[in-house]
């Protein structure tokens, strides 16, 4: 599978990888130099692969209510927030942002593995909800600009900015299928860890967007940027990735995502949450190594000789300069600052302790 900017990733010269079936830029000159451009300027990426499913009718803020953890129906029309899905034994199906369009209408990102998956999750627990699902991802692309100098960028194509977790329109030649008028939608969101923001635009204005991004790019001396700094960059600032730092395995509370579960409504996996809670005695942390030696996902973590839990994500943090992680360790051993070990290959490297977001 190809997003619509397929041709525009080869011309700039983006080494293509496949990405869970999509042809996908991993880099386009260097995944350290389109890190910093990130941090330090502008970049652009295509996330045009990921899902986007619409629910609308009657019922749909009850659905919602019955489907998340999180209180989405008290949010104004405008308005998006990070949630995920939960199955029956209280673990992380998928994690998303949903927006609310109006009382009766939200749509959400899921990830591009996860499409079908969710979607047909949708449709198991529909059973007595007035209510409509569409999966409308073939219509959509989606190009997130990220980084201080986004507004720059955005400004250079003739859009205005909004601010985070909130989401606007502009005018658009084209219909945009999850709001059925045409627009494309401006959302104060990334993954990234910086200011920025995703537009969610009909798939044939795509490549004309695109264009224009990096036109305004080349303005503030920022880059393209492909899947490999978008990984490097969510790492840093503690994000999770899903499929990698869980799969169907793990809690909000594990997951260090307490902040999405509210107690003011019955959802799936509720009961089960509350017991998890109670019982699962691992946590979600950074890791923070002195050596360049790069933890891996499978790595495990000692105290000691005793194992204490195990690496998800690792990556080299250019802002940082040192090796870092993302895993799973024992709450006892998880206070900031601890020194633990990593066995990297055979040998125990030293690292400390951090929360997630080991770049502030």
């Amino acid at each position: 599978m190809r997003t619509p900017l397929y041709n525009e990733h080869v011309s700039l010269g983006a080494r293509i990888v496949d990405f869970h079936g999509w042809d996908m830029p991993i880099e386009y000159s260097n995944i350290i130099e389109e890190h910093i451009a990130v941090r330090k300027s502008a970049g652009i990426f295509d996330v045009s692969h990921m899902g986007d499913i619409i629910i609308s009718g009657l019922d749909a803020g009850e659905f919602i209510d019955h489907i998340f953890p999180t209180d989405i129906t008290s949010l104004k029309s405008g308005q998006c927030i990070y949630t995920a899905f939960l199955n029956e034994n209280a673990s992380i199906i998928d994690d998303t942002i949903i927006y609310k369009i109006n009382d009766k209408k939200y749509f959400f990102v899921p990830n591009a593995a996860n499409i079908e998956i969710i979607f047909n999750w949708l449709k198991k627990n529909v059973s007595g909800y007035d209510v409509e699902i569409k999966n409308v991802s073939d219509d959509i692309a989606c190009i997130a600009i990220q980084g201080p100098m986004y507004e720059e960028v955005l400004n250079y194509i003739g859009y205005r900015s909004v601010q985070p977790f909130t989401f606007s329109f502009e005018k658009s030649a084209y219909k945009n299928s999850i709001t059925g008028k045409n627009n494309v939608i401006i959302s104060g969101t990334g993954y990234t860890g910086e200011k920025g923001v995703e537009i969610i635009c009909p798939a044939e204005e795509a490549v004309e967007i695109w264009k224009k991004s990096v036109e305004g790019l080349n303005r503030v001396n920022g880059k393209p940027c492909g899947l490999g700094s978008r990984d490097t960059l969510r790492m840093e600032k503690g994000m999770l990735l899903s499929g990698v730092d869980f799969n169907n395995d793990k809690t909000p509370y594990q997951c260090s995502i307490s902040f999405i579960v509210s107690n003011s409504h019955d959802f799936i996996g509720k009961k089960k949450l509350e017991e998890r809670k109670l019982t699962d005695d691992d946590i979600f942390r950074g890791f923070i190594s002195e050596e360049r030696s790069i933890p891996r996902s499978g790595f495990g973590i000692y105290f000691g000789d005793k194992l204490i839990g195990n690496i998800t994500s690792g990556t080299y943090s250019p802002i940082l300069q040192k090796s870092i992680a993302l895993g799973y360790i024992k709450k006892d051993s998880s206070k900031q600052g601890t020194e633990i070990m990593i066995d990297i290959r055979g040998r125990k490297v030293k690292a400390r302790v951090s929360k997630p977001r080991m770049v502030p």
